[in-house]
């Protein structure tokens, strides 16, 4: 799958990419693993609860299989499918006994490969499932979960990967694609090799439409509004925010500061934090 340019036949196109999809099927969602997904826009009871939300192409949500918890089962991939509520693509699987899921399609899977999940040591390929503590160090991985058969929870977005680091009594050092370096539990499963659609990141949406139709509609700059409005707001003609660090237009710090509750219970799982974010 590569990349294609459109011709520049109008400003927006100029600028515009996407995906090539030819290797995926254009059948319609297997229609047992599919539920029509209804459009909150970011509000509860009415008020908006998460700004520049709404609208956005209608769509089917798929049902995916993050635990993959039939085990030592055979599956075959019978479709790669695009899916519009996440980047990467889905694999349509079917099991032996008739049994078909959607699961998170590694980089080189292909129709027709065979994929396996399993608590035990299985066969080291792309696709397959497994405890952590049956992948060699230096392998990638995705769709790790945090506790045993709790199902994938990190490492699920186009492109990106998980490295192993070292294999301990209990746990297994894993570095994330944010470079935090953080202990997982030996039992946990994870899946050999990379995320699909890796090209995902250097598509150019080149017009607001691409956007409205993703669900997101118009961000206002703090800095164009009125000081009643925005702590950035206010002065005449254009001028600098006028304050040491950017902020929310609730007055709280924004990009950089972290978020994270310094007393999670997780923390003491992190051995080494993700860089800090630098203001530009």
């Amino acid at each position: 799958m590569t990349i294609k340019l459109y011709k520049p036949t109008t400003p927006s196109r100029r600028h515009s990419s996407i995906v090539k999809r030819s290797d995926l099927s254009k059948d319609r969602p297997q229609r047992s693993l599919r539920l029509i997904k209804k459009n909150k826009a970011g509000r509860s009871h009415g008020k908006i609860t998460c700004r520049h939300r709404g609208g956005g192409a209608k769509r089917y949500y798929r049902l995916v299989d993050f635990r993959r918890n039939k085990f030592d089962i055979s599956a075959k991939v019978i479709s790669l499918e695009y899916d519009p509520n996440r980047t990467t693509y889905l694999a349509l699987v079917c099991y032996i006994d008739g049994a078909k899921r959607y699961i998170l399609a590694s980089k080189d899977l292909k129709v027709g490969d065979q994929v396996c999940s399993s608590q035990n040591k299985i066969e080291f390929k792309q696709g397959n499932r497994m405890p952590l503590k049956f992948i060699p160090v230096g392998t990638m991985v995705y769709n790790l979960e945090f506790f045993y058969l709790q199902g994938g929870k990190v490492v699920r977005s186009a492109g990106t990967g998980a490295t192993i680091l070292a294999q301990k009594e209990k746990f297994t050092d894993v570095k994330m694609p944010s470079n935090e370096i953080r202990k997982f539990p030996n039992l946990a499963s994870a899946t050999i090799g990379q995320v699909a659609n890796f090209e995902h990141k250097m598509v150019r949406l080149g017009k607001a439409g691409r956007k409205r139709h993703l669900g997101w509609r118009p961000t206002v700059r703090g800095k164009a509004m009125n000081p009643c409005d925005h702590p950035h707001g206010g002065g005449e003609g254009h001028n600098p925010i006028g304050l040491k660090h950017p902020k929310t237009p609730w007055g709280k710090p924004a990009l950089g500061p972290r978020t994270r509750r310094k007393k999670k219970w997780s923390n003491k799982f992190i051995i080494k934090r993700r860089a800090k974010k630098r203001r530009g």
